[in-house]
Order: C-alpha cells, then structure tokens, then sequence
C-alpha cells in the first residue's frame, strides 16, 4: 500500500507534536511502522490520505458502535449545529440524554456529565472519597482508568505495597494512596482491606476489561468485590466507558446483575464527539456541586453537539437490534480465526459481547500477568500484516477490538481472507 502522503504528515507532525501524534497509541510505537492518517470514514471503513481503505475493528476506540458516519447520528449533529456549538449554559438535550443514561442504568441515579472517561473517573474518586471521608483506593493492577495522576499506578513488589508511578511528573506522596491488586484474585482485594480495614474509599475496575486486551471477571469476581466494599464501606466503582452500552443496552453491570454504588461512562454516550459521564446513588451524587460540596466543573460539560449525537445514538440502539447482530458477527469472527490459527500459531482469543482480543500466547489470559505472556513482537508482525491486506486493527497487543453494527458478512470474509493470508507469511 502507498503511503507517501501519510510519511510526509509524520514527518511534519513529529516536529511540532509529542511523538508527531495527540494520544501515544497513535503513534505505532508497539507494533512499527508509519502512522495511520485518516481522511475520512464511512460505516465499517477507514480511508486514509494515501486513499488506502481499511476494515476497521478500532472504532474510535468503541465509540463507533453504529458505524462511523451514521445517518441518524450524523443528522442530530447538523440539526443541533445550527443552534449553535457552545452555550455555557444549560439545556434540555443534557435532560434528555440523562433521562436515557438513567433508564438504562437503574444503579444510576442522577448523573453528570463531562468531556472525557478520563474526567469520570477521576471525578468519580473525589466523590467516592467525599462520601466516605476516606483516602485510598483499590485499582488493578495493569487496568487504565484515564491519565488522572492517581490513577497512573501499577503494582509495586506484589499486590499488598503501595503503587508506585507509572508515569514521570506524578509524585510518589500522591501515589501512595492507590493501592493495587490483581484482577480475578479475590484474595489479593481482601489482603488489601485486611491491613487497610478503614481507609479504602473505593475500589474501581472495568467489570470486563479493555485496556489489557479483553480480559473477563472469572465466576463470582465481582460478586465477591460487592460484598467486601459493603462489608468495609467503601464504594464499587465501575468503570464502564468503554464497555457501557457496548456489551448490553445497560452495560456488564446489567448482564453480570451487580449494582455498584458509582458508573463511568463515556464513548457510545457521544455518538462520536468526546463526552464522559458519571453517576451513582442520589445520596452520593448530592454531594457534587452545586448541591454539595465535592467540586467538579466543566465549561464544555453537556455540549449540544455532543448531548444530540449522543441522543440519536441511544435511541438508534435501543430501536435496532444492534446487540444480537454484533455479537454474532464477533463470535464467528473469532472462531473463524482460530480455526484459521489453530496448528500453525499459538494464540488465545478472549471475547465478550462485541469485542475481541487474539494473545500471541498458549496460556489463557485472564489477568496482567498472563496477558504480558503475549509474544508482542509477533503481534506486531500480524498487525502490520492485516494492516497493507486492508485491516485495521488496534496497534497494540493489549488493547481490545471492536465490532460495529455496519460490520456485515463481506467485510467478515475479507477479515478472514486477510488474517489466512498474514498467517501464511508468519509460518
């Protein structure tokens, strides 16, 4: 595939941004190569500025669950356009779209709106920690919850020691209030609480996660994580801004019936433009200013552009039946390519609902430490493989898939037709 003009934008981005991108994945650090620049996208396509098409299985990370460029979506944008792109006040599509998040997600209560996962989340520790007047947290070890300073945390010399920064400029004094534990290892969670018993605040974790590749609570994971934040009064957290209306019109906590005291949620509730949100129990959220005193504001919060693209895409996934048909079209997918696989390269695909990741490894992955077994150089060959056979995959071995509802059976045999041909250069 040409991709002259992609070259020469690198070149001149890399002058002028960190890395010559805007969020480090772009820049195809873990899997080599020239970045993709994107021209435009339609359904389940990308093009880029070299007028190269790809299948795409990024999403926007997973926002893109009606498919890039949606009719519906696309007219609530214009219609709203034309009153304006900014007001700095209140409106009723803010209404609306709460109304829609709170129907969904019966553990929500009221809610609030921001600009990004990264604020949910980060907003949504404040409050935890403003309701139970307590100051540490429980995260998990190798899960990413946005680049707020506490949150870039990983494990230190085992699951019981404070976290350590995963990043330069985070002090370690800020640190230390994170502590970590290992996802799918109850025990590890009690440990914590046991030497910690009137400190935690909260424990938050993506009940499937998404930023280690799919990884997917073992039975009574997360049941067990409900009963041992009540039994010290900490609050469950769950991040949901990737897997919130993803996996079900209601989220994980919907399929797995677990009610946690606080959701994030983000992607799919923007239809594309960048919005987060966070909501709970009303006694808990009451504390958010104005009506407590937990602050947390936001000029762009509830921005009618992205309260209207939103909107139309609640409503265009609770008309269709988007989850049977992206849910069928995941699980062949996946089978497909193990078959295809199988004898040849060792891989372990973990999916749920409409997202996917295939391990470059012969164990099953189910935590940090099993998901790092992956051979990441191999994955990078696979990646650029798919990538000059039309196939756009998440560059990054730990990161997950996405299907969206414009996926449908020719873009599932070229997928297939890629990856046979990508497995043949690999043996």
């Amino acid at each position: 595939m040409a991709k002259e003009l992609s070259k020469r934008l690198f070149e001149r981005a890399i002058k002028i941004l960190p890395g010559g991108v805007d969020s480090p994945v772009r820049a195809f650090k873990a899997v080599g190569g020239i970045p993709l620049f994107t021209k435009k996208a339609e359904g389940a396509y990308l093009f880029d500025v070299d007028n190269n098409k790809y299948i795409d299985y990024v999403g926007s990370w997973g926002p893109m669950i009606l498919g890039h460029n949606h009719p519906e979506v696309v007219a609530a944008i214009e219609n709203a356009l034309k009153d304006g792109t900014s007001f700095g006040t209140s409106s009723e599509r803010e209404i609306i779209l709460a109304e829609l998040v709170l129907e969904a997600f019966p553990s929500i209560e009221m809610v609030r709106f921001v600009n990004s996962g990264t604020e949910a989340t980060m907003s949504a520790i404040r409050v935890a920690r403003g309701y139970t007047k307590k100051n540490k947290i429980i995260k998990f070890n190798g899960c990413y919850h946005g680049h707020a300073d506490g949150l870039l945390v990983k494990a230190g010399s085992g699951a019981e020691t404070f976290g350590i920064p995963d990043s330069l400029g985070v002090p370690e004094d800020y640190a230390k209030n994170t502590l970590v534990a290992e996802f799918n290892d109850i025990e590890s969670v009690k440990s914590l609480f046991e030497r910690y018993p009137d400190d935690i605040a909260c424990v938050i974790l993506e009940p499937v996660v998404g930023n280690m590749g799919v990884l997917i609570p073992k039975d009574g994971f997360l049941k067990n994580l409900r009963e041992l934040t009540k039994k010290y009064g900490a609050l469950l957290i769950f991040d949901e801004v990737m897997t919130g209306f993803r996996l079900s019109y209601g989220g994980a906590q919907a399929i797995f019936n677990i009610d946690p005291d606080l959701t994030c949620l983000g992607k799919i509730i923007g239809g594309g433009l960048p919005v987060g949100a966070y909501g709970g129990k009303r006694e808990i959220m009451e504390l958010v200013a104005p009506s407590g005193p937990v602050y947390q504001a936001g000029t762009l919060s509830g921005n009618p552009l992205a309260m209207s693209a939103g909107i139309a895409t609640l409503k265009a996934l609770k008309a269709n039946r988007v989850y049977e048909k992206i849910n069928t079209y995941t699980k062949n997918l996946c089978e497909s390519i193990n078959n295809i696989f199988e004898g040849k390269i060792p891989v372990k695909i973990n999916l749920f609902g409409s997202m996917f990741t295939i391990f470059f490894t012969n164990t099953e992955v189910y935590d940090y430490n099993t998901a790092k077994t992956s051979n990441t150089q191999l994955f990078g060959k696979f990646f650029n493989l798919m990538l000059e056979n039309g196939v756009f995959l998440p560059p990054s071995q730990f990161e997950a898939a996405f299907v969206s509802y414009a996926h449908g059976d020719m873009e599932l045999n070229k997928t297939l037709e890629a990856v046979e041909k990508a497995v043949k250069q690999l043996t």
